[in-house]
């Protein structure tokens, strides 16, 4: 599993997301997103672990990938989405 989070992204960053997830949201509201790549069954996981571990918005980032793998971005505030992120590395351990 891949994993980054994005600290105060730009506004042309979070355009790509809202595209790529076809999820609109306030932009104001996230001031950052996590960015977790992995098999399709860790990432129900993920985003599953991520929403119920703190004030965050999980979704499915469309796109096509050789390798079937799937891309989630965790929205929120800096403090919960690496919370979320930090659940999400202890659980999948």
């Amino acid at each position: 599993m891949d994993v980054r989070i994005i600290k105060s992204p730009t506004p042309g960053t979070i355009d790509i997301v809202q595209r790529r997830s076809g999820v609109k949201f306030v932009a104001e509201d996230v001031e950052a997103i996590g960015l977790v790549q992995g098999k399709m069954i860790d990432m129900i996981v993920a985003a599953d672990i991520a929403e119920k571990s703190s004030g965050v918005m999980a979704v499915e980032l469309k796109g096509s990938c050789p390798q079937n793998m799937i891309s989630l971005a965790i929205l929120g505030d800096t403090a919960s989405v690496e919370n979320a992120v930090e659940e999400i590395q202890d659980a999948t351990k």
